[in-house]
């Protein structure tokens, strides 16, 4: 492509990713962190999740807001650092998980984010559909509180039978769910993430065809689902490049090309699209985000025109 991709996306980093010591919400040094997001002019838009601290939050808020960047806020460690379940069957169960979320919204608009994004959580095949009634509670609990400060709320597909193994799940079954909130909620919508479509068992274009109408976000990254034995097995988001992986910039590319096929290249409200990378042990957060940049900067330049 001629044209920058900053025209038709607001390029973003999940910050509780590629800085991992962020994902309960505790660490201390969590503004160093975003400092080194917001003075990189490469992200329009940045993922954020839960700062516990409230002076720590204020001063962030203050941070983002001064480098002029969409934020946005990701309420999955909310539940996945906590073992939290919204779909799970015990109502008192189900309720803790919908109490953390709907704090996740209130302190998503403390921190300038117009949203949330969360996920299902795990789930029993013998009571699929009891946990889906769960889920759809949950979800029109947080939508209707969100609705009324103007903020939306995502649900982010997952694997179902590898590592989070959620219950939204395969895309089929996310769109049945998503077209349900929807008919009561406007303001719902659903994230992708190219690196859990291998572990769906789903290709890039039939996930985001059968999910169309109602993807509002997406994220890109890497998963190593070869063997159980092999490194890195699992919903771990390695760096581009890592040994066994499923993604590179032949898949970015190929995610590029469908996102563009189905309309989703937007110059006048441009959809975020994120870089979810994570360390692997004790390698350089800096170096695998600058790999990341690399690969969607190689894999924008093989992008046809037509």
């Amino acid at each position: 492509m001629k044209d920058s991709i900053h025209k038709y996306f607001q390029v973003g980093l999940i910050s509780f990713m590629a800085y991992p010591a962020n994902m309960r919400g505790d660490d201390p040094n969590v503004l160093e962190a975003l400092r080194q997001i917001a003075y990189d002019d490469y992200f329009d838009a940045i993922e954020v999740n839960w700062i516990r601290d409230d002076a720590l939050r204020a001063q962030a808020a203050k941070l983002l807001s001064t480098a002029h960047m969409t934020v946005c806020y990701g309420a999955q460690p909310r539940l996945l650092t906590t073992g939290l379940n919204p779909n799970a069957l015990q109502e008192e169960d189900r309720l803790a998980a919908e109490r953390t979320l709907l704090e996740a919204i209130d302190e998503a608009e403390q921190l300038g984010a117009k949203g949330i994004a969360f996920l299902s959580g795990k789930w029993e095949a013998e009571h699929r559909e009891e946990h889906y009634r769960q889920l759809l509670k949950t979800t029109d609990t947080l939508c209707a509180y969100a609705k009324k400060k103007g903020m939306s709320v995502e649900l982010e597909v997952f694997d179902y039978d590898i590592a989070k193994k959620s219950l939204i799940g395969p895309a089929p079954y996310a769109a049945k769910f998503a077209a349900k909130v929807r008919e009561k909620h406007a303001n719902f919508g659903l994230l992708i993430d190219l690196s859990h479509i291998p572990m769906t068992y789903e290709t890039g274009e039939f996930v985001v065809r059968t999910l169309r109408p109602y993807l509002t976000h997406f994220h890109i990254g890497n998963t190593v689902i070869a063997s159980p034995d092999t490194e890195g097995y699992g919903d771990e988001h390695q760096r581009f490049g890592f040994p066994h992986s499923e993604n590179d910039t032949p898949q970015v590319l190929e995610f590029l090309r469908v996102l563009k096929k189905e309309g989703f290249f937007d110059t006048e409200k441009p959809y975020v699209l994120s870089f979810e990378v994570k360390p692997w042990k004790d390698e350089d957060p800096c170096a695998v985000v600058a790999g990341a940049k690399r690969v969607l900067n190689r894999a924008w330049t093989l992008l046809e025109e037509e």
